[in-house]
């Protein structure tokens, strides 16, 4: 009973690696560090400007950056040192952090400094984390990559929970410019990880990291169709069957919130989060799993299921709010638990199935994929909830994820049929 039980829980064999455990430590301080600025950002926008326009301009300045420095970034990161590329682009995220504190703490109230700044950071964090995954093949032996995936996932879930509600209580107690500079201090933990790193060359670089090694990463990609795969179904999975869009809109109308947010409405968003930090702490079966692609289908089956039944809680929300709240928010939950696992077993497939001299750039890839699709999903769902309503959106979008992904499945069997450390076809 006693070994089933540590069966259950997280595979932290990843952590016995010093240069592992230094990051993977690392990354718990700094986490709650970023997401303190991902919620001051908006907020001091929009203490600014008192417009949700130029709040949402975030996500423009955002997505830019991380798309072009993304694809750029994965090219550096086959074409350089990754532990120089890790030391210059974490040395970028703290001035840029600095930067933040310093215009709050100056009382600039400048919002097109606030976007430029933001833009910038977004820019190195999309430089840095190509690297920062690309290096986990050579620290670790393959057969640990799923374990290490979701621990690290663990870690980013747990941030994305406690980050927004310390950040939410202290920007009132302590104002922005001293959640910025906690930030630009965590960060030093992991720039000290990775100082401490081994040198980590790439085996068979060749070229420059110019427009011409995106295009050959891309092409790359093109060619081996297993790892395309892992993007295809993941861009189901997140255009479909994410309905963030839609939760102001449902936690007000369908659970009597107030408009401005509520109870209801936080949860919605904590719930995916929830789910992801609770799959990576119940993670230890992923490192006896040996049929990833078909890990990775089941994973988005059960994602689209979650929002089906989530939508079907929206509907019925008029007749039982309060039950309904509740198996809304457990559906997220679920949802976070799917994500997580289908997120862990992609990238080790991208990970094990890809030579050493491209998987910075598909790394790079799985950036924006990762960046991009929440953000179509957000328009996908909010135009069609004008016409369709919210629980139907919601229902129907997570319906058409377990069909289409499950066509994608059969139109291409040997996705299905991978197994870790399978030469891809």
């Amino acid at each position: 009973m006693a070994g089933r039980l540590r069966g259950l829980f997280a595979d932290t064999r990843p952590l016995q690696v010093p240069a592992f455990r230094r990051l993977w430590t690392a990354n718990i301080i700094t986490v709650i560090g970023a997401q303190l600025t991902v919620v001051a950002v908006p907020a001091q926008i929009y203490a600014i400007t008192n417009s949700s326009g130029f709040v949402g301009l975030t996500g423009l300045f955002g997505l830019v950056p991380l798309v072009v420095f993304g694809l750029w970034g994965g090219a550096l990161a086959d074409a350089m040192n990754r532990r120089t590329l890790l030391i210059i682009s974490t040395t970028g995220l703290i001035v840029t952090s600095a930067l933040f504190w310093a215009q709050a703490a100056l009382g600039l109230n400048n919002v097109w400094l606030l976007l430029s700044l933001f833009a910038v950071q977004q820019a190195f964090f999309a430089v840095n984390q190509p690297a920062r995954t690309s290096i986990l093949p050579k620290l670790l032996p393959l057969e640990q990559l799923p374990a290490a995936n979701a621990l690290n996932m663990t870690v980013f879930s747990a941030g994305a929970i406690a980050g927004p509600l310390v950040g939410g209580a202290l920007i009132p107690v302590l104002g922005f410019s001293w959640l910025y500079l906690a930030d630009a201090i965590t960060l030093f933990a992991t720039l000290w990880a990775v100082v401490t790193l081994p040198s980590l060359p790439v085996e068979g670089a060749t070229g420059s990291p110019g427009l011409r090694s995106v295009i050959d990463g891309l092409v790359y990609l093109s060619g081996h169709r297993i790892l395309l795969m892992s993007f295809v179904v993941d861009i189901i999975a997140m255009v479909f069957g994410m309905p963030r869009a839609l939760f102001p809109q449902i936690a007000h109308e369908s659970f009597g919130g107030p408009v401005e947010g509520g109870l209801a409405f936080a949860l919605l968003y904590a719930g995916m989060p929830a789910g992801a930090a609770l799959g990576g702490v119940l993670s230890g079966w992923v490192s006896r799993v040996t049929r990833h692609g078909l890990a990775v289908i089941w994973a988005i089956v059960a994602w689209g299921l979650s929002m089906t039944v989530f939508g079907v809680a929206v509907g019925l929300a008029p007749a039982f709010p309060a039950t309904m709240l509740a198996i809304a928010v457990a559906a997220m939950v679920a949802g976070g638990v799917a994500d997580m696992t289908s997120a862990a077993f992609r990238q080790t497939i991208l990970l094990q199935a890809s030579d050493d001299h491209v998987r910075g750039r598909l790394q790079g890839v799985f950036i924006v994929v990762v960046a991009g699709g929440p953000r179509v999903a957000d328009v996908v769902h909010g135009g069609a909830a004008e016409y369709l309503g919210t629980a139907w959106t919601a229902a129907g979008g997570g319906a058409l994820v377990v069909i289409l992904v499950i066509c994608a499945a059969l139109a291409y069997r040997p996705f299905v049929q991978y197994r870790a450390g399978q030469l891809d076809a």
